[in-house]
């Protein structure tokens, strides 16, 4: 890969606009594309499509569509995964998804970054005569057996820890730790989840 785009998964500014990074993220969006013009009951070719777009995962993935990933070969996904409708990847920095994570609808995790200093977001031409601007990132990590409830939001550096439950419409802005209940704008640590959570009458 090219030092810009390696300058990408560290964290440090880089042009989206190269010729290798363009051809990475048009890749993501046909196959995205492609992905969500096929029925559920195409099993075989969906799963095709996603060893494609998104190759380091684990068994039992299974998204349920639509989704929009902005490259797929920096996102991991472990064990039995699930996602619901809408799911939105931004993987400008790499994102780790953990074994049995499940996402509700419409939940988005977002690595990118913009300057904060207009002068520096605004998009100009550079040396190459490419019209172009600068992001950066950071990246994301998600870890095994969390609920991330519908329309939630993981915005960029952040890490949930391992049996987390974030609540419906929460934006995560800060780490969470292990088994926490999370949830709100920005999310908070509500409680830990303990044994006394355990619905009754399940076989386990």
């Amino acid at each position: 890969m090219e030092e810009n785009t390696l300058n990408m998964l560290a964290g440090k500014p880089y042009r989206p606009g190269t010729d290798e990074l363009r051809s990475f993220s048009r890749r993501a969006h046909r196959l995205s594309w492609e992905y969500n013009q096929l029925p559920d009951t195409e099993t075989e070719q969906r799963n095709k499509i996603l060893d494609e777009l998104c190759p380091d995962h684990g068994k039992g993935l299974y998204l349920q569509g639509p989704i929009q990933f902005d490259y797929g070969r920096f996102t991991h996904f472990g064990e039995n995964c699930y996602a619901n409708f809408n799911l939105t990847v931004l993987d400008t920095c790499p994102i780790t998804i953990g074994n049995n994570v499940m996402f509700g609808p419409n939940v988005t995790l977002a690595t990118p970054l913009h300057p904060l200093v207009a002068e520096q977001r605004r998009a100009r031409v550079q040396a190459d005569g490419k019209f172009d601007d600068i992001e950066y990132g950071a990246p994301i990590t998600i870890g095994d057996d969390c609920w991330l409830a519908s329309g939630v939001t993981v915005c960029p550096g952040v890490t949930i820890g391992k049996g987390c439950v974030i609540g419906a419409g929460s934006v995560v802005t800060k780490d969470i730790p292990d088994n926490s209940l999370a949830v709100g704008v920005p999310a908070k640590v509500v409680r830990q989840i303990t044994d006394e959570d355990r619905l009754e009458g399940m076989p386990y």
